[in-house]
C-alpha cells in the first residue's frame, strides 16, 4: 500500500512541477482583486511560446531555461519559497551562505521546470473561481489537471500577496495533500545536518549546470 501510494506521488510530480511552473500572476487590477483570472491566460501563452520556440529547443535544448527565465521566473516568489525550504534549518546556515543558496535555489527551479516541460504533452487546466480574495493576503487556487485517457489530478496552488508591491505571486502547490515545497525541505534538512549547507547548494549547483534533453510531445 505505501509503495502504491509513493508510486502515484513520484507520477504527480512531474505534473506538479508543469504546473508550478506556468502558474504566474501579473500586477494588473483585476489580477491584484483576483489572480485566478490570469491563471488560465497565462498557461495558454506559456504553452504557445513553448511550442512558438520548439525548433529552437530541439536544436538547443537549454534554450527552455530562457523561456522560464523570461516568462515565468519574475513572477514566482522563488526567495520566499527558498527560505520555506530552509525551514527550522534557516538559523543554523551561515548567513554568508544565504545569498548563494536562494540564487542556486531559483536556478535549481528553473532547471527542474525546464526538465518538466521538455516532456509537455498538451495538459488541460481547468481552474475553480476563487471566492472572496480581495481581503486576502494568503490564497489557494483549486485546479484540475485533464489529459485524454488519464484521471484527472486536483491540486491546489498556494499565492501570497506582496506587502510593497501588492502582487500575488506562487510560491507553492499541493498534490494529494503533500507540498512541493515541504518534500524539498525534508530532503534538504537531512542534508544539511549531516553535511552543511554547502553540500545542497553544490548538489543544486550540479543539477543547475546540467545540459537538457527534449524528447518532444507537441503535435
Amino acid at each position: 500500500m505505501h509503495t502504491k501510494f509513493t508510486r502515484i506521488v513520484k507520477n504527480l510530480s512531474q505534473y506538479v512541477l508543469v504546473i508550478l511552473a506556468i502558474v504566474v500572476v501579473n500586477p494588473g487590477y483585476a489580477e491584484q482583486i483576483n489572480p485566478q483570472v490570469t491563471l488560465e491566460k497565462v498557461a495558454n501563452a506559456t504553452f504557445a511560446r513553448i511550442e512558438l520556440d520548439q525548433q529552437i529547443t530541439e536544436s538547443d535544448p537549454d534554450h527552455l531555461r530562457v523561456i522560464i527565465e523570461e516568462e515565468l521566473m519574475p513572477y514566482i516568489d522563488h526567495k520566499f519559497a527558498a527560505f520555506k525550504v530552509l525551514g527550522k534549518q534557516f538559523r543554523s546556515v551561515p548567513k554568508d551562505k544565504i545569498p548563494e543558496f536562494v540564487d542556486e535555489f531559483k536556478q535549481y527551479l528553473i532547471s527542474n521546470f525546464a526538465m518538466v516541460l521538455a516532456s509537455y504533452g498538451g495538459q488541460e487546466l481547468l481552474f475553480e473561481p476563487v471566492k472572496d480574495p480581495e481581503n486576502q493576503k494568503d490564497m489557494t487556487v483549486k485546479a484540475i489537471i485533464r489529459k485524454a485517457g488519464t484521471p484527472d489530478i486536483h491540486i491546489s496552488f498556494k499565492l501570497r500577496k506582496s506587502k510593497q508591491t501588492q502582487e500575488w505571486k506562487t510560491y507553492d502547490l499541493v498534490a494529494e495533500g503533500i507540498s512541493l515545497l515541504s518534500s524539498k525541505q525534508s530532503e534538504f534538512a537531512s542534508l544539511i545536518r549531516q553535511q552543511g549547507i554547502q553540500a545542497v547548494i553544490d548538489e543544486m549547483k550540479n543539477k543547475n549546470r546540467q545540459s537538457l534533453s527534449v524528447v518532444s510531445n507537441i503535435n
